[in-house]
């Protein structure tokens, strides 16, 4: 990333924590409406190790539910595309799937699955999957005549033509339903830990907000927005180091 490009979203960032800042001093909003940052700040200097704590039981669950939704999605995709007949018997389900308000099935996931890690890392999968695998079906349905050709020529078998020609092509569209997909899965844990307390970041905003502590709900919700861009940036990165190529050409 260049200078520019660095410094761009720090001055944003510091230009809206500023408006901020001044909005609550000069209409004098009580920190239990709305907390100015000193007040996040003061509420995250008292119970540091606290919020630590349970930002570590949100990326745990985050990371392994995405992590399952990656594979997953990206397998479900070589499996709609591999033939016409299984993808309209199966997308429609998947639609399914996926239009169910998650919030709902989450009560259901604890009384399933218990009180662990297990219902937050089904919760982050069902929530993550799906546009991974649109857009990986997308790209794996967008190989140029020109390599579908070439593959033909070389009597490559089914699953040669995709491993060779089939996924690198469809690299470059994969990464776009990670990003989008790591950003849903940080959302699919906070659901989880709201609908079942017990820990995490989820659990720290919806026992504050009962308590009336807003300052304390501000601070776990910074630490989930910190937590989801550098999930996102992290999926950039990897895709940087596994495409060159795509940037080059993309410019």
């Amino acid at each position: 990333m260049s200078r520019t490009g660095f410094l761009a979203p720090v001055v944003t960032a510091t230009g809206a924590i500023a408006l901020w800042w001044w909005l609550t001093d000069a209409l004098d909003i009580r920190p239990f409406f709305l907390p100015s940052p000193p007040d996040i700040v003061t509420a995250f200097r008292q119970q540091p190790r606290y919020l630590v704590a349970e930002l570590g039981h949100t990326v745990a669950s985050t990371l392994l539910g995405f992590g399952l939704a990656a594979a997953a999605g990206v397998l479900i995709a070589i499996g709609l595309t591999s033939s016409g007949l299984i993808q309209r018997a199966t997308l429609p389900l998947l639609v399914a799937v996926n239009a169910v308000p998650k919030v709902a099935i989450a009560p259901l996931l604890v009384v399933w699955l218990g009180f662990g890690l297990q219902p937050k890392i089904v919760l982050v999968v069902l929530i993550s999957f799906f546009p991974i695998v649109l857009s990986a079906s997308a790209g794996l349905t967008s190989l140029p005549i020109e390599l579908t050709e070439l593959s033909r020529s070389m009597a490559a078998s089914r699953w040669q033509a995709y491993a060779r020609f089939r996924l690198p092509w469809a690299l470059p569209q994969i990464f776009v339903g990670l990003k989008v997909g790591a950003t849903l899965a940080v959302i699919g844990a906070v659901v989880a830990e709201i609908s079942s307390p017990q820990n995490g970041l989820g659990a720290v905003i919806a026992l504050s907000s009962a308590n009336a502590d807003t300052p304390l709900a501000f601070a776990a919700v910074l630490l989930l927005a910190l937590l989801s861009i550098t999930l996102f940036y992290t999926v950039v990165a990897v895709e940087r180091l596994a495409l060159p190529w795509a940037r080059a050409v993309t410019g």
